[in-house]
């Protein structure tokens, strides 16, 4: 017998209907919401980065961007 760890899918994009490996993580709040402390996690592609940014930031919510680490 063997212990080998179950096979794990990759963490994907949060962009609705996007299956893309994610290799960002977008730190946010709702301050209406949420404590100032409290950080809220979306994942996002490269192509979706962007995007994904600009729609948090246009509501105030983002509050950082940094690279997403396998398992995060």
């Amino acid at each position: 017998m063997t212990d080998a760890q179950p096979a794990t899918e990759p963490d994907v994009c949060s962009a609705k209907g996007c299956q893309a490996p994610a290799t960002w993580e977008l730190l946010w709040n709702n301050p209406k919401l949420h404590t100032p402390d409290r950080r809220k996690i979306w994942l996002a592609c490269d192509d979706h980065k962007g995007s994904l940014s600009d729609f948090l930031g246009a509501r105030q919510f983002l509050k950082d961007v940094v690279p997403h680490t396998i398992g995060g």
